[in-house]
C-alpha cells in the first residue's frame, strides 16, 4: 500500500511581497504565506490514510538580508534540510504539499523525482514561469526560482537530491513573464506552456503531452495566483485574464487521469481578511 504524506510547509522567506499588499503591514503581508499553508491544511479534505508532519519554518523578520543572491537564504536551507529530513525518515510515495510560496515544491518534487528514477512529468500551474536566477540581480525571491531549483539550475542550492529534465516540465497558465529575459530563458530551455486561454475549454493539448513526456507519474504545482483574479483573489499576484477555478480543477483532474499522481503542490495563499481578523482579535479584551 502506497504511503501518502501531507506536508505542510510554511515557508514565506522566499517572498519579497510586502510592497505589494498595502492593506496589510508589511511584517504581516510578508509572513502572510505561514498562515496560509495552516489554512489550506484545514480546508483540505480529511483523509485518515494520509500521515500530516509540519516542516519548521522560523518566523523571526528582524534581519532580512540577501546572501548568494537570494533573500534569508541561511532560513531557506536550513528549512530546506528540515524537510528532506522529514522525507527521508518518512520515505513517503506520495506527497501532498501546502504552502508556502512556491519553492516549497523543490524538496518534496526532487526526492520524489530521485525516488522514481526520473520517471516524472513536472506540471507548473503558475501566472509566472519561477525560472529567475540570483545571478540575474533582479529580484533576491526564491519562489520566482522555484522551477530553475527543481532543474538544479541554482548553485547556492546545492542540497536538492536531483534534478528534474526541462524536457518533462509543462508550464500551464502562465501569462506574466516580468521580463524579456525570462521570456527568452524559457525558450532556451525548451519548456512548452499552455496559456489561460488555450486550455479554458479542453485539455486536451495537455494530454497530447503527456502522452508524448515518456514519464509515467507526474508532480502537479497549483500556485493560486494562476486563478483569475476576477473571479477570486487568493494569492499575492493578480494578473487579469487567468483560469477560472472550475478550469484549473478540470485540467488537474485530467492529468491525474493520464498519467499517476505522485505529488501535488497548494501555493502561495495569502489569507489577507483572516490576517486583519487575527490582528483585529489581538486588540479586543480577555484574550489576553
Amino acid at each position: 500500500m502506497s504511503q501518502t504524506l501531507r506536508l505542510v510547509y510554511p515557508q514565506w522567506q522566499g517572498g519579497i511581497i510586502s510592497h505589494w499588499i498595502k492593506e496589510l503591514k508589511p511584517e504581516d503581508s510578508s509572513r502572510g504565506y505561514y498562515l496560509g499553508a495552516k489554512l489550506l491544511s484545514i480546508l483540505a479534505p480529511e483523509n485518515n490514510t494520509h500521515k500530516t508532519i509540519e516542516v519548521p519554518v522560523s518566523l523571526n523578520i528582524e534581519k532580512r538580508e540577501v546572501k548568494n543572491g537570494i533573500m534569508d537564504y541561511d532560513y531557506i536551507v536550513k528549512q530546506t534540510n528540515s524537510a528532506l529530513d522529514i522525507l527521508n525518515k518518512n520515505n513517503p510515495d506520495k506527497i501532498i504539499v501546502f504552502g508556502g510560496e512556491c519553492s516549497v515544491s523543490a524538496a518534496p518534487f526532487t526526492y520524489l523525482n530521485k525516488k522514481y528514477n526520473n520517471d516524472i512529468a513536472l506540471i507548473w500551474i503558475d501566472a509566472h514561469p519561477d525560472i529567475t536566477l540570483p545571478e540575474d540581480n533582479t529580484y533576491a525571491g526564491y519562489h520566482a526560482m522555484a522551477v530553475s531549483a527543481c532543474m538544479g539550475k541554482i548553485d547556492a542550492i546545492n542540497n536538492l537530491p536531483s534534478k528534474i529534465s526541462s524536457e518533462n516540465i509543462l508550464f500551464l497558465g502562465l501569462r506574466d513573464w516580468e521580463r524579456e529575459e525570462i521570456r527568452i530563458r524559457q525558450k532556451e530551455y525548451g519548456i512548452k506552456h499552455f496559456a489561460p486561454e488555450e486550455i479554458s475549454k479542453s485539455s486536451e493539448c495537455i494530454i497530447k503531452w503527456l502522452k508524448e513526456c515518456k514519464a509515467s507519474k507526474v508532480f502537479i504545482h497549483f500556485d493560486l495566483d494562476v486563478l483569475d483574479p476576477n473571479e477570486i483573489i487568493a494569492a499575492v499576484g493578480v494578473s487579469p485574464n487567468g483560469m477560472k477555478i472550475n478550469e484549473a480543477v478540470r485540467v488537474i483532474n485530467d492529468i491525474a487521469g493520464e498519467k499517476e499522481l505522485a505529488g501535488l503542490t497548494i501555493a502561495e495563499h495569502m489569507p489577507r481578511v483572516e490576517i486583519l481578523m487575527k490582528n483585529m482579535m489581538a486588540e479586543l479584551p480577555l484574550f489576553n
